[in-house]
Formats: structure tokens, sequence, C-alpha cells
């Protein structure tokens, strides 16, 4: 397993952009490989994941490549006024990711996960862009939009992002899991911490998604908003997603390398 950085430049966000890149060593599986995006916080950056957590031992020995991408403060969305972290990432670095690797370059080849803010981007993106993800992992999530812009301290930068009324918008978590195509569902996992601040966030998300039928794990578990929390529970992520990766896997799948 080989850790390293990738640079390269972003269209969307019109300028040099960096990610942190975790490639199965030769000799583990055959290409192409599936890919798993992990998300960074709000007060990280692309290397934030690989520094803090285990991730590149839990996931040595298997044929995975997991791609960190950078997503500045934006919420892996694209501001109202501001940078478009959304097309970044969806465009950006998938479309980097896929022509510099041998990747399975359809659905059942990617699944997305992160923490806090990158929760949040996980959850969003996987439930928007369903053809693109088999599955969603988000710890420790900042669900709800609506309090973001009404936090004070975090107001004025959230209005920029989302706008004054992001309720039922295009980044609004609720309303894109009323509007989802059920017959395209990703496989979803949220886990939060029971001394977390944003634990009745991910309450709230978990009591929607059950009042609209959506199938989902939910966990609540010791800890807090800490690196100690997530370390722990990427590893029962990085499970999940290879279960929906299996689950997926289908010989009439289109894969290209």
């Amino acid at each position: 397993m080989a850790c390293c950085t990738l640079y390269f430049h972003s269209p969307a966000l019109m300028k040099a952009c960096s990610m942190t890149v975790i490639v199965p060593e030769s000799g583990v599986g055959e290409p192409p490989f599936p890919v798993c995006y992990l998300l960074h916080g709000l007060s990280d950056d692309h290397t934030s994941w690989a520094r803090r957590t285990s991730i590149e031992r839990y996931v040595a020995n298997l044929p995975l490549i997991v791609v960190m991408p950078d997503g500045g403060r934006g919420f892996y969305t694209d501001a109202v006024e501001g940078p478009a972290y959304e097309r970044h990432l969806i465009e950006d670095v998938i479309g980097f990711v896929d022509r510099t690797f041998q990747t399975i370059r359809v659905r059942r080849g990617r699944v997305i996960g992160g923490l806090s803010m990158g929760g949040f981007g996980a959850m969003k993106l996987a439930l928007k862009f369903p053809q693109l993800f088999c599955s969603a992992v988000a710890h420790s999530a900042a669900c709800d939009v609506r309090r973001r812009v009404e936090r004070l301290e975090m107001a004025a930068e959230m209005r920029r992002i989302f706008g004054p009324s992001p309720a039922g918008g295009p980044n609004d978590l609720y309303a894109l899991a009323a509007q989802i195509d059920r017959q395209c569902l990703p496989a979803l996992r949220i886990d939060c911490g029971s001394e977390d601040s944003l634990l009745e966030e991910n309450r709230a998300f978990h009591r929607h998604l059950e009042q609209l039928g959506i199938p989902h794990e939910y966990e609540e578990c010791p800890g807090g908003h800490t690196w100690d929390y997530w370390d722990h529970h990427v590893q029962e992520a990085i499970a999940f997603h290879q279960r929906a990766l299996a689950s997926t896997a289908s010989p009439e799948d289109e894969v290209t390398g």
C-alpha cells in the first residue's frame, strides 16, 4: 500500500489543487480497482485523514484505492457566492482519478464517506448523485444546513455557501432524501458519538430517513467529535463499503480501466 500526494488543475475552482491517495501495492488484487472517496471536516485538509488516523493500515491488503480530496471550507457545495466544490469533486477529482488510475468507472466501483463537514458532503453527494456511488458513510455529520446559516459565529460564511434560505434546496439532505429515486438508493450508514455536539442533528436525520422508509444503518457510539472516534469508526465504514461493493458487483456492468 502506497500513500502519495497528487497535484492537478481544477477547472471548477480555476486553480491548482492536491489530493492524498492510497493505492494498492503490486500483488494486492488485479485492476481495475474500486475507489473510496474520503472527505475531511471543516478545519482540516486533504492530508488530515492520513495524518490523524491509521487509514493506510486499515486498507492495507485491500484491492481498494482511497482518495482524500481537499474541500476547503466549502461543504462540498457549489457556493452561492464562492468556489464550486461540488463540481470540483464530481467532475474534476473523479475525472482525474479515473484518468490516472485503473479504476472501476461505474457506480458499483465508487463509495464515499467523511466526517463532520465531510459526513454532510458524503451523504449529500450520494443522495444527489446516486448513479455515481453505491454506498455512503457519514461520521458525526453536520446534517442540517438550516442550522449552519443560523449559527451567529458562522452565519455570514455559511450564507455565502448555502444562501440565506437553504431549506428544501439542492444542498438540503432532508429534501434530497425525499426526492431520491428509490430504484437507485446507495447503501447508507450514519454514526455519531454519544458526546458529540452534532448528535441531535444525526438523530433527527435518522428519524427523517425512517419516516421516508429509506433503508440505512444508524449507530450511536461512545465518544465525541474527535479523531479517536473517527479513527475507530472508519474501520467499520471500510467494512460497510466492502459489503456494498461486493453486493453490487455484476458481470453485466461496464468496466473500464
